[in-house]
């Protein structure tokens, strides 16, 4: 299934990141004068309460308001499963990942937050990620027009996975999973399939068009090699993407008339990028509001020259690249 629910994920992101700014690091406590009283609030104790409750009032609002906005529309069914592997030529896996990689982390970041030990924390944070992501997967099980998809969920543990197993390991992400995107031109004749597929707004074309995304792994050098006199900020890429996909199996589909449309003569094109980028949350500030605004910010690859390499066997160069 496409992730439609993505929108209401990224805004979880950014809630729970600027949820972190608060007091000052190091302020146990929190100051509060009203007249002549002064109230003195322990901040720390009664952070994992704050934040235990905004992530369960997070699930269950995304829930309802995907059920209301998604699945009111489709008729229900027992819960059944489906193969959706070859769809997208795996984009949507992809987005899997990188959602459940960017959940884990400001969930984990909100739980450290709170005063949790770290262990516990990072845990927390992976978990809360796959449980997000497993609000999508339950309501297509559900669904006639869908179905569970072991691969979706597949998709979802190995992004949490990558978000927990770097900070327990390494106590840092020298491994982001970062997402690009620009718009795909699409000739004249395909625009509104586009609109079918993908939607007919910008901001939903972010979210849901497979042919204009693509998806990195970004690799901080310096903290692979700290020796070495390389910024600690500097990251190289390796990214993915795919493009002229006019369905999810294959370029042939039924118009409204139900008349079938067969462009089998498009080759769907996957497509494999070496890049540069930065790591935003290296770049040194005492601001926490900028650190807040980096580290969200960290999640979208920093547009930059690359080298392509492509299904069809050619070689590409791009003076930027998303």
């Amino acid at each position: 299934m496409q992730i439609s629910g993505n929108l209401l994920r990224l805004l979880i992101f950014a809630g729970w990141v600027f949820a972190g700014i608060g007091p000052a690091r190091g302020q146990d406590s929190i100051s509060l004068k009203t007249g002549d009283l002064m109230i003195q609030v322990d901040s720390v104790k009664g952070r994992p309460w704050l934040v235990a409750g905004a992530h369960a009032a997070a699930w269950a609002g995304t829930f309802i308001a995907l059920n209301k906005a998604w699945y009111e529309g489709y008729d229900k069914a027992e819960f059944h499963s489906f193969n959706d592997g070859r769809e997208w030529n795996q984009m949507d896996k992809a987005g899997h990942i990188w959602t459940t990689y960017q959940l884990g982390r400001a969930s984990g970041a909100t739980w450290k937050w709170a005063g949790l030990p770290r262990k516990s924390a990072i845990w927390l944070g992976g978990a809360s990620a796959v449980a997000f992501q497993s609000i999508i997967e339950i309501q297509d099980g559900y669904s006639v027009k869908w179905g569970f998809s072991w691969w979706d969920m597949a998709a979802n543990i190995t992004g949490a996975g990558a978000y927990v197993a770097q900070e327990l390991g390494w106590k840092e992400q020298r491994i982001q999973i970062k997402m690009g995107y620009w718009p795909h031109r699409y000739p004249a004749e395909f625009l509104q399939r586009r609109n079918e597929l993908f939607g007919a707004g910008n901001l939903e074309r972010i979210l849901k068009d497979y042919n204009s995304q693509a998806y990195w792994l970004s690799v901080n050098l310096y903290s692979f090699f700290p020796e070495s006199r390389l910024p600690e900020w500097l990251n190289i890429s390796l990214g993915y993407s795919s493009d002229l996909m006019l369905g999810g199996m294959e370029n042939r589909w039924t118009n409204g008339d139900g008349q079938v449309i067969d462009r089998s003569d498009i080759k769907r094109v996957r497509k494999y990028y070496l890049s540069a980028d930065l790591d935003l949350t290296r770049i040194p500030t005492r601001s926490k509001f900028l650190r807040s605004v980096f580290f969200a910010i960290n999640a979208i690859k920093i547009p930059a020259p690359a080298i392509e390499f492509n299904s069809s066997g050619k070689f590409r160069l791009h003076a930027l690249h998303h």
